[in-house]
């Protein structure tokens, strides 16, 4: 999955984004509501994990935004905020689940595997083309019965061509579902 990552707060953005990716996740990681707010403008995800207390535009804010423009990749938000009216406004905002600080990473990743499921995009745990599987839960490659050994990229790559059977793609598609914000945001710069 291609999933945007907005916290603030280094030491846990980097756990997180992680995790994210030892779980097979192309994941952006930025810091501020303002730059979450311009890739969200630039490319498509298919989930949204949002601090709400960030710099510049608060993740509720953002929330907001990301669903009066009609889009409708599932969205966790991930705050200190615990109160029953705060859940409810982060809820109400648009907000498929809420998931309180400290994060339990286990739980966490539960969180993400169940918003994967109510995507859109969700296709199953496993992708097949021809004689050719790609299992998403274990990250594992099968061909004519035997497994296949690749990279992260590797893995990332295939899954995107698979979810794009039989389809021309171009250089700019593929780097967009693929490679991380940081090309992005450097050559905007």
């Amino acid at each position: 999955m291609r999933i945007l990552l907005v916290e603030d707060d280094p030491k846990q953005l980097m756990p997180l984004q992680t995790v994210l990716s030892q779980a097979g996740h192309s994941v952006d990681g930025v810091k501020d509501g303002e730059t979450a707010q311009w890739l969200l403008s630039e490319k498509e995800y298919d989930l949204l994990i949002l601090d709400w207390m960030l710099p510049h535009i608060s993740g509720v804010n953002l929330c907001r935004q990301y669903r009066s423009a009609g889009k409708t990749a599932p969205i966790l938000m991930i705050t200190a905020r615990d109160t029953t009216p705060e859940k409810v406004t982060g809820l109400d905002a648009g907000a498929d689940d809420y998931l309180v600080k400290p994060i339990d990473l286990v739980e966490f990743m539960a969180r993400v595997r169940a918003l994967r499921r109510r995507s859109p995009l969700w296709q199953g745990d496993t992708l097949s083309l021809e004689d050719l599987h790609l299992h998403l839960d274990t990250l594992t490659v099968e061909r004519q019965g035997a497994t296949v050994s690749l990279s992260s990229r590797e893995f990332q790559l295939l899954e995107y061509f698979m979810r794009h059977p039989r389809q021309v793609l171009t250089r700019s598609q593929i780097e967009q579902g693929v490679w991380e914000c940081d090309s992005l945001i450097s050559e905007s710069r």
